[in-house]
């Protein structure tokens, strides 16, 4: 247990209220489309779904500013350890947030606002499935790259027990993606059994 207490300040407030703000965006977002895909609640309320797809990206956008924000404060709070040799312990951790924000911008690039911000849920469907860079990479190159700046920044601020959130994001993403991913999937497949029906 002292080894763990060295590298994780677990009486710190900040720590809980990190992976609470972690654990909220995704599984809010997934519930919120959902409710948005069977009952139009958010369309209904903005009158047309391109307003009420703005208004979610908007949310989403700022709450993700939040979540970075609380994930800051809480490494802030941990014990500080070198991870890595000195001329590495600048470098990598540039190298992968540089790689995480790469694939992240150009999969928002490539799929536009509507596409990055669930609008597949307001009924906005692109014409084709995107194939391109970062997708002809990776297939949920947003979460990994996401994934990859969390990482990186705990590397950063060489906080061991912001590699132990970081952890936790990707789990997060895995069990969302578990849900988001087959739900889109369906979304775009009943579209197609409708274009075959015409």
């Amino acid at each position: 247990m002292d080894a763990l207490s060295s590298i994780v300040n677990t009486s710190a407030p900040s720590l809980y209220i990190s992976l609470l703000s972690i654990t909220f965006n995704p599984t809010a977002w997934n519930i919120v489309a959902r409710n948005e895909y069977r009952k139009k609640t958010i369309t209904r309320a903005f009158g047309s779904p391109y307003h009420g797809c703005y208004f979610l990206a908007i949310l989403i956008f700022t709450f993700g500013l939040v979540r970075d924000h609380l994930y800051q404060c809480a490494l802030l709070d941990q014990p500080q350890v070198p991870l890595l040799p000195k001329p590495l312990a600048t470098l990598v951790p540039i190298l992968m947030f540089t790689v995480g924000q790469v694939f992240v911008w150009t999969s928002t690039h490539a799929l536009g606002i509507t596409g990055t911000f669930l609008g597949d849920y307001f009924g906005i469907l692109m014409d084709d499935r995107v194939e391109g860079f970062p997708f002809n990479v990776l297939r949920d190159p947003m979460y990994v790259g996401s994934t990859l700046c969390f990482a990186a920044t705990a590397l950063w601020y060489e906080r061991p027990a912001g590699l132990l959130i970081t952890l936790y994001v990707y789990i997060a993403y895995s069990i969302a993606l578990r849900y988001e991913g087959p739900f889109t999937d369906m979304i775009y497949s009943s579209r197609s059994q409708v274009k075959k029906e015409e």
